[in-house]
């Protein structure tokens, strides 16, 4: 019998684990969870019979994929899928997907959120600003970002976006696409990072592009740290003090920030995008139907490592 592992240390709720289960069995598969382990050797002897595992962001490297000896799919329940060794997984023949745009409104409403929580001032009782009439700047342009684009719009919010890949989508709704990274920075009052963290993306946050944002910027970071120069950012900073940067991931150099940016930042505890009910299980639900389809049809529309 085909068997699903459901390995999350940050467990899904239960009535995203019940419908993943019923649509595992209706599909005759054998369900197996594996939640809040605490030692890695607990996922690799899991793991040993499964056909296909599910994960949100438990590390899935080369180790644990050697011990999947039955693996035929991994998929990540969420966009960013950094935490899979897809490139030995290629090399494994094991698919490699994610579930994008699941997790995407979620995501959006935490970048609106902080953008608000910072313009003004951190509800610390003095007086800040508002959004409506400010130009929102998105640095790219993906689901996420188009969920951003949509919000702002409702709050009057005029929306411009720096993207290479996704221009025609963007213009089709009517976006105006910088002609550069820096253009974008330049002309906006909020700059919402939405990129992975992979090539060209890695610490393209840096001094040449910092250096444009306009004064009293506030910078969203909501996508990964890795695409952000966390060294420049600092130096950017100290030579900036009317600039704010909020994220939902914690820098390497958080110390710092404490001890020179007091009152122009904000950090959450974890990382909390996509911590939703409603995106908990939108991704699990179609994290299990991907592997259905995957199993039963060779459907590998959202395979990332092909």
């Amino acid at each position: 019998m085909t068997k699903v592992l459901i390995a999350t240390e940050k467990p899904f709720a239960p009535a995203a684990v019940a419908q993943m289960s019923k649509i595992c069995e209706d599909a005759g598969y054998q369900v197996q969870l594996l939640e809040k382990y605490t030692e890695k050797e607990a996922l690799l002897e899991a793991v040993g019979d499964a056909h296909a595992l599910i994960v949100r962001s438990d590390k899935v490297d080369q180790q644990v994929l050697e011990a999947g000896r039955e693996l035929k799919i991994v998929v990540r329940a969420g966009a960013g899928y950094d935490n899979v060794d897809t490139a030995y997984a290629k090399e494994k023949g094991i698919c490699v997907m994610n579930t994008p745009g699941q997790n995407s409104n979620a995501v959006a409403e935490l970048a609106i959120g902080l953008a608000i929580f910072a313009i003004r001032n951190f509800f610390n009782g003095t007086s800040g600003g508002e959004l409506r009439g400010r130009v929102l700047g998105l640095h790219g342009y993906g689901y996420v970002a188009r969920n951003v684009h949509r919000i702002a719009r409702g709050l009057g919010m005029t929306v411009k976006v720096y993207t290479r890949y996704s221009k025609a989508q963007a213009t089709s709704e009517g976006l105006e696409v910088t002609n550069s990274l820096e253009e974008l920075y330049a002309v906006s009052d909020v700059v919402s990072i939405h990129v992975p963290a992979r090539g060209e993306h890695i610490k393209s946050v840096s001094m040449d592009v910092l250096k444009h944002l306009k004064k009293g910027a506030v910078l969203v970071n909501t996508a990964r740290k890795e695409v952000v120069n966390e060294e420049e950012l600092c130096q950017f900073m100290t030579e900036r003090a009317d600039i704010k940067y909020v994220s939902d991931i914690a820098p390497d150099c958080t110390d710092r920030f404490k001890q020179e940016f007091e009152g122009r930042y904000y950090f959450t505890p974890k990382k909390i995008g996509a911590q939703t009910a409603e995106a908990n299980l939108n991704a699990g639900v179609a994290a299990t139907e991907q592997i259905v389809g995957f199993l039963e049809k060779g459907d590998a529309t959202f395979q990332v490592n092909s």
